[in-house]
């Protein structure tokens, strides 16, 4: 694990970025930061270990989080190495494998609501004993700091600036660090294609609408980006950077996500997938055909992973007959 400044190590992985040769064939040389490998399984370990830390040197004795899974498994992992109690709330649409995970990591598991909102709203209920420190899945500065380490990595990673990066959109806590982290690195003249999938796209209406809009539920099967709003930080950032939101089908981010795992030898949930198909399912020419970006000879794509998917999932849940 990496050295986080302070003396005491990071509680996340330092991935690697890696030059995908079966998704750069016919195209541009495409880039991959594995976030997939993340001890809990995603991206969120970065920000939220991030702020686990903090929130101990100021006196935090337990933790709280909602969650659709990977926040939650941020959580329970850091509360873990850092030996403090956490409860994490999940809603009803959480699949019980994450659950499972979440208790083996040693934190208490509430089901409560049908939408990560509703479970949040409880959640912020729990906080009013002392000490007690209720974390944020997606929307907090130490967040975003967390996050933005990623781009710092793969900046030192890669052979020289990408033409593009490309990551998935749920809250929007990783589309603000890696927009953070861009900015830190002299990267403030590369675009960013912020991915969602139909159903899920509150982050793309928000951008339209020029405010933040409430989705009024979510229907993709990419239910780790099943935020019904997006943080007002996210939208901020598309006014002083250039964000290009994208929407894929559902069916898209899955047949990504297969195509990953023939590519890679490795399984990420549909959520992550739509940011693989701005490769697989062309996303970037069409952007290129429409005028919004330019020439593309070198692409980043975060693989922000997640831990609430299987082979039989992807089979049955997502109607897929063979993988």
């Amino acid at each position: 694990m990496a050295d986080s400044g302070d003396g005491s190590p990071d509680l996340y992985i330092r991935t690697p970025c890696i030059h995908s040769i079966p998704m750069s064939k016919g195209h541009y040389s495409v880039y991959l930061k594995l976030e997939n490998l993340q001890i809990p399984g995603s991206f969120k370990q970065r920000g939220i270990s991030h702020f686990c830390k903090k929130a101990l040197q100021n006196g935090a004795t337990k933790f709280v989080c909602a969650s659709g899974g990977n926040a939650g498994l941020a959580v329970a992992y850091s509360a873990h190495c850092l030996s403090v109690p956490a409860t994490i709330v999940l809603p009803t649409t959480t699949p019980e494998l994450v659950a499972h995970k979440v208790r083996d990591m040693g934190a208490n598991v509430e089901v409560h609501g049908g939408v990560w909102d509703e479970s949040n709203e409880y959640a912020q209920k729990m906080t009013t004993d002392p000490g007690c420190v209720y974390v944020h899945p997606f929307d907090h500065p130490d967040i975003w700091e967390g996050h933005s380490s990623m781009i710092v990595e793969a900046k030192e990673q890669m052979p020289g600036q990408p033409d593009v990066v490309v990551a998935s959109v749920g809250g929007g806590g990783l589309l603000t660090g890696v927009v953070e982290g861009m900015w830190n690195v002299g990267w403030k003249d590369v675009p960013v294609i912020a991915m969602e999938t139909e159903g899920a796209e509150s982050y793309f209406k928000a951008v339209e609408a020029g405010k933040l809009v409430t989705l009024p539920a979510i229907t993709s099967v990419a239910k780790s980006l099943g935020s019904l709003t997006a943080c007002a930080a996210s939208l901020e950032k598309s006014t002083k950077h250039k964000i290009l939101p994208a929407l894929v089908t559902d069916q898209q981010a899955v047949d990504a996500c297969i195509r990953f795992s023939e590519d890679h030898r490795m399984l990420v949930e549909p959520a992550c997938g739509a940011s693989l198909a701005a490769v697989y399912s062309e996303v970037i020419p069409r952007l290129q055909r429409e005028g919004k970006l330019g020439t593309v000879n070198s692409v980043l794509v975060i693989v922000c992973g997640g831990s609430a998917v299987t082979i039989d999932k992807l089979q049955q849940k997502f109607g897929l007959k063979d993988v």
